[in-house]
Formats: structure tokens, C-alpha cells, sequence
């Protein structure tokens, strides 16, 4: 079995933050979900409904982790590194001071672009807009995917789609080059002081800031990208709406969804979903038809893995359509904007 640093390495960011939520009390959980975006809200949940026991020593290694983190963000912002090693000497015998300064120093090198976190979107939109495709890509992939959407929302529409390509087709980048443009616009932007997230290109990244984007642009830029690389297209949408977020669609839009979906179907489909999606499906329907569909999923019996997912993705096709009609509405997908209460 992996050891506690491999098994933390190779933990989610969105799981950590879920095992954190867990090991929290409910106090203290709520008061961070009340300062995350209601997007990461959403994902955490998501992930803390999907868990099941977490041992004792991963917990530990997460909070240990959390707090180490926080302290490196809090002083080497308030102070630099320097200014938190004389911290720590003070407080702590030397050889502790030195464990957490090894792990804070970690932390601090391996976030680029790290001045970015205080600058407006607007601001560090029309700072970069005239860079070479290729250094916005590198810029937006490390950025928080809410800002990230927000700078290829307001990018002309021929280099928003050079940006995506470009994002998408990104995978690992010499550290040389990442330092290079990085210290490049630093000294350029000095009054514009921010701090990036780790996540760095790949398709992934690319679903998750269209995801954040507005409908309009997000068909702008998937149609200009679908004469080029339709298979690129096919797998951002496939990334970008998964069986487990039909959650964010409304009742009236479950109900039109299942009025398009066979029995046999619908079962083979709920076979994996979690229980919160379950629910929520069999609530929009009659108590009837609930009940066979449980008894079908009940007597089943073992069913290919691969079987199921083809279920799954034939039901998101359909909310897909459905969107793209205007027959129902996706939470967060940009649509409730432009509804009137």
C-alpha cells in the first residue's frame, strides 16, 4: 500500500477539501462554504455525497496539509519566506521550524504565476489580450477556472478559440518557460498583485471554464472549434456535463428529460448514480413508476461497468438537446440569467 505522502499526493484538490469539510464541525464547515463560490460549493458537495470513510491517518495528513498551506499563503503575503522562518524558529525547536518551512517553501515554488490573485479580471483582461495566443493559454491555465472564463469571455472571438485549442492541447510545460513568462508580465504588472491555482491545461481545464461561461460564448467558441477538431468538441462536451450534474436541472426540466428516456434505460443508468440523484429522479416521478424501476435496478444483477456509462451518456445527450432547445434549464449553465421572477 502507498505511503501517507503518496497517497496525499495523489488525493484531488477536491477531495482534500472535502476530507477537510468532513473533519470540520458543522460550524466551521459552514462558515467556509459561505466564502466559496457557489461553483466550488457545488463540487464539494458533490464530492463529500460520493465519500465513503476516510481513514484516520489520511484526515490527519489533509488537516496537516490545510494548515501548513494557509500559514505559507499567510506569510509569505504578509512578510515573505524569510520573515516566516524567523516565525517559526521562535515558536518551535529548530529541526520542527525547518519540517514546515521544507513544506511551506514547497507550496510557495510550486504555485506560478502567483502574483495574479488580487488582480481584477477586467484589469488582467486588458493587460493580456494582445499576448500571442499561446501566452494566454499558459496564463488562464493556471488561473482559477471562474477568472479564467472571465478573461476568454471577454477575448475577441477568432483568439478565443486559439486560446482554447491551445489550452486543451497543453500538457506538460518546461518549467523554464513557465518561469520566464511569468517573470516577464510580474515586472510588467507589479500593481497587480494575484495568486494562481495549480490546475494547469488539458481538456479538463477547457470544460471546466466553458462550463462558467456564458451560453453565447460558449457556442461561439465550440462552433468555431467543431470545422477544426470535432472530436475536440465532442470531448470538452463530454467533460463539461456529466450523468451526475442532470442534479442542477430544475423538476419541470427532470420530468421533460424522462419523458424521452425508456424504463430499461433509466435503470441501467441509475445503477451507479448517488443516491442524492436518485432521489431527485424518482421524486418527478409517479409512485409507480418509482417503484418498478427500483425493483428493476433491485433484481438486476451484475452489469457491465462500460454498459452503464453508455446509459448514462445517451440520457446526457438528451439534456444536452434539450438545453440547446431551450426546454430546460441548467443551474450555474448561464440560462437563468436571462429568466424574470
Amino acid at each position: 500500500m502507498a505511503d501517507l505522502a503518496t497517497q496525499l499526493a495523489e488525493l484531488p484538490t477536491i477531495r482534500k477539501a472535502a476530507v477537510l469539510l468532513l473533519s470540520l464541525d458543522a460550524e466551521a464547515s459552514g462558515s467556509i462554504l459561505k466564502e466559496m463560490a457557489p461553483k466550488a460549493v457545488e463540487e464539494v458537495t458533490r464530492e463529500l455525497a460520493s465519500m465513503g470513510p476516510i481513514p484516520q491517518d489520511l484526515r490527519d495528513g489533509v488537516l496537516t496539509e490545510f494548515y501548513q498551506l494557509a500559514v505559507s499563503q499567510s506569510w509569505a503575503c504578509e512578510g515573505g519566506l524569510d520573515r516566516a522562518r524567523s516565525m517559526l524558529m521562535a515558536g518551535l525547536d529548530k529541526s520542527e521550524a525547518e519540517r514546515i518551512m521544507g513544506s511551506i517553501s514547497q507550496h510557495v515554488r510550486k504555485t506560478p504565476f502567483s502574483f495574479l490573485q488580487k488582480a481584477e479580471s477586467t484589469n488582467l483582461l486588458t493587460f493580456i489580450q494582445d499576448e500571442h495566443p499561446q501566452t494566454i493559454a499558459l496564463i488562464v491555465s493556471h488561473l482559477q477556472y471562474s477568472k479564467a472564463s472571465e478573461i476568454l469571455s471577454g477575448l475577441p472571438a477568432a483568439k478565443q478559440i486559439e486560446v482554447v485549442k491551445r489550452v486543451a492541447n497543453m500538457e506538460q510545460t518546461n518549467p523554464e518557460v513557465v518561469s520566464e513568462v511569468e517573470a516577464g508580465l510580474e515586472a510588467r504588472l507589479a500593481n497587480m498583485l494575484n495568486q494562481s491555482f495549480e490546475k494547469m491545461g488539458g481538456v479538463e481545464t477547457v470544460a471546466e471554464m466553458l462550463n462558467l461561461t456564458d451560453r453565447t460564448t460558449e457556442k461561439s467558441i465550440m462552433e468555431g472549434l467543431e470545422s477544426e477538431d470535432p472530436d475536440l468538441v465532442e470531448e470538452i462536451r463530454r467533460l463539461m456535463f456529466v450523468f451526475e450534474d442532470i442534479n442542477l436541472v430544475d423538476d419541470k426540466g427532470i420530468q421533460s428529460v424522462l419523458k424521452e428516456v425508456e424504463n430499461d434505460e433509466l435503470a441501467l443508468a441509475l445503477k451507479t448514480a448517488s443516491e442524492p440523484l436518485q432521489e431527485k429522479i424518482f421524486r418527478n416521478m409517479s409512485e409507480r413508476a418509482s417503484a418498478l424501476i427500483q425493483e428493476d435496478m433491485e433484481f438486476m444483477g451484475p452489469v457491465r461497468i462500460s454498459d452503464v456509462e453508455s446509459s448514462q451518456q445517451r440520457i446526457v445527450d438528451i439534456v444536452r438537446r434539450l438545453e440547446d432547445a431551450g426546454e430546460i434549464i441548467i443551474s450555474g449553465r448561464g440560462g437563468d440569467k436571462d429568466m424574470i421572477v
